[in-house]
């Protein structure tokens, strides 16, 4: 039970980050979702952190990694809202901004979340 309210406690917190970067940095003007791409790279830096110190001689309680990595990093980042962003893109024709935004999603997301792990490494 204290592994449940530790993840749901992490996901609210993460949760209402990730809405207060959406309304702060989202672009209505141009529909680009600066705000989601931002917690989507910053919540896979967070994650690459937070398990490379799990990792590294359990620098970071089992309990923690469920608050911080399951719990706020599963909140603060959204796979649905950036699929859902995607279809809009697709819908409206804009293949080029869909394109360079699943890409750049991936590609920068991936590169954090090994960033993380390789700054817990060698610090």
């Amino acid at each position: 039970m204290k592994q449940l309210l530790l993840v749901f406690l992490g996901g609210g917190f993460g949760s209402s980050l990730r809405y207060l970067l959406a309304k702060y940095l989202n672009n209505s003007a141009t529909g680009i979702p600066y705000g989601t791409f931002a917690a989507n790279i910053l919540g896979s830096l967070l994650i690459g952190i937070i398990l490379g110190m799990a990792a590294k001689n359990n620098t970071i309680s089992e309990q923690s990694t469920l608050l911080l990595a399951t719990g706020f990093c599963g909140g603060f980042t959204t796979f649905s809202t950036f699929a859902y962003e995607n279809h809009v893109f697709l819908k409206s024709g804009d293949f080029m901004t869909f394109a360079l935004y699943t890409i750049a999603s991936f590609v920068i997301g991936f590169a954090a979340v090994f960033l993380g792990m390789y700054l817990v490494k060698y610090f």
